[in-house]
């Protein structure tokens, strides 16, 4: 059953109320207080957490003249994982199934077809022994594992999702490595925030993540695969198409009015161009500084962090977090562009890699190709996750576990 034209009619006058309530207070000037005047640098409880790494500025780009650009990294490599999300079986146990793939700019096939897959399994069955060894298919284009997830008497989908995901990125980047000529991006942040975010979230996903071993061998991966790029000379970046980061707002809503949801709407009202009538003006690309990173959880990879405790071999100010933001009018979309301290502490070499990134999204209209690429390699869409499900099923002998929203919604059948 739908809402009656007069509901709809009700709801938008309800909208429109809100709507005036909100436009009563001027979240531009808000935002242009928050650049002015606190970002140079920002302070939590006396310690510096973000800081511009040069001039703190806002600078623009035509689009149509940085597309035509040579771009300053002959060839690129990307990097993604996708899952078909945490799943519930009847015989008790939770998975998570994840699949990572490398592209390559120009394409290289051989590579394309390179996977590493990754069964992420949580059983409260102490007896159950699933074994821990990588092992090859595909003619040995792929390798994949089981790993039995630490038990948790919560967020066990969490716990299997975020693992699956982030072992098989990591796996797959290290078992590569050593293809990338010239500049490697990863599709999402330098460092598994979703792992990294359970010290923020809850008691025991806090302790699992500084005692359990797996979480921390996973967030190792990513140290080492800074390393083996720093000890190559070839740039490491993340490119975050959707950044959640709310490490600037956070603070700053403590020191002054900061309306905004996250960083992204924050960068987002600073980054915007309108004219005198209030229309947005989409011929350039627009985007600030870098910035070095120390609040959240890219605290845990700061000089002065701990780092989980993950032996490090560089000097420890070389993984810390650094970013700019890039705001492009044509989608209204935000990016967050990161990279480790060891790249972008030269300054000839941080102006590459953001010539680089603006040429390639000016050109796609969006992520990088070597990022899209990847997307498409390695992303399990709707209907092979519900094949993939129902072949769990057979192999179970049992069902997965459903609750009366599945049947309302019209979830995937069971396999008997």
């Amino acid at each position: 059953m739908t809402l009656d034209p007069v509901h709809v009619d009700g709801i938008a006058r309800l909208a429109g109320q809100v709507r005036q309530t909100v436009e009563t207070s001027d979240q531009g000037a808000a935002a242009e207080e928050v650049w002015a005047n606190f970002l140079d640098p920002l302070y939590q409880d006396g310690r510096e957490i973000l800081a511009p790494m040069d001039e703190q500025r806002r600078r623009k780009v035509p689009i149509a003249d940085v597309a035509l650009e040579d771009p300053p990294f002959p060839t690129q490599h990307g990097l993604d994982s996708g899952t078909i999300n945490p799943t519930t079986f009847k015989n008790g146990l939770v998975l998570d199934v994840a699949q990572a793939a490398m592209s390559a700019v120009p394409s290289d096939v051989e590579l394309h077809r390179g996977r590493t897959i990754l069964m992420a399994v949580h059983s409260n069955d102490v007896t159950v022994d699933l074994g821990d060894d990588w092992t090859l298919d595909d003619r040995g284009y792929a390798q994949r594992r089981v790993l039995d997830a630490p038990k948790v008497d919560r967020y066990e989908q969490r716990v299997v999702h975020a693992l699956a995901l982030y072992l098989a990125e990591s796996q797959h980047a290290l078992t590569n490595a050593e293809v990338v000529d010239d500049l490697f991006i990863l599709d999402g942040p330098l460092y598994p925030t979703g792992l990294l975010r359970w010290a923020e979230r809850d008691t025991e996903l806090a302790d699992l993540l500084a005692e359990d071993d797996r979480p921390k061998s996973v967030v190792g991966n990513y140290v080492e695969l800074v390393e083996h790029f720093v000890e190559r000379d070839i740039p490491l970046v993340g490119f975050i198409k959707n950044s959640a980061s709310k490490g600037l707002t956070r603070v700053v809503r403590q020191k002054t009015n900061a309306p905004w949801v996250n960083d992204t709407a924050f960068f987002r009202r600073i980054l915007e161009r309108r004219d005198d009538d209030g229309e947005l003006q989409k011929d350039c690309l627009t985007f600030t500084n870098w910035f070095r990173s120390r609040g959240g959880t890219d605290g845990v990879m700061a000089a002065d962090g701990n780092a989980l405790g993950i032996e490090r071999s560089l000097d420890s100010e070389a993984y810390e977090v650094t970013f700019f933001s890039l705001y492009d009018p044509r989608t209204d979309l935000v990016f967050r562009v990161e990279a480790p301290y060891a790249f972008t502490r030269d300054e000839g070499r941080r102006d590459r890699l953001t010539r680089q990134i603006l040429h390639d999204v000016a050109a796609e209209r969006g992520p990088p190709l070597a990022i899209s690429k990847a997307d498409e390699l390695a992303s399990i869409d709707r209907q092979g996750s519900e094949e993939l499900t129902r072949r769990i099923e057979r192999e179970f002998d049992t069902g997965r576990e459903k609750d009366f929203d599945d049947t309302r919604w019209g979830a995937v059948d069971e396999a008997f």
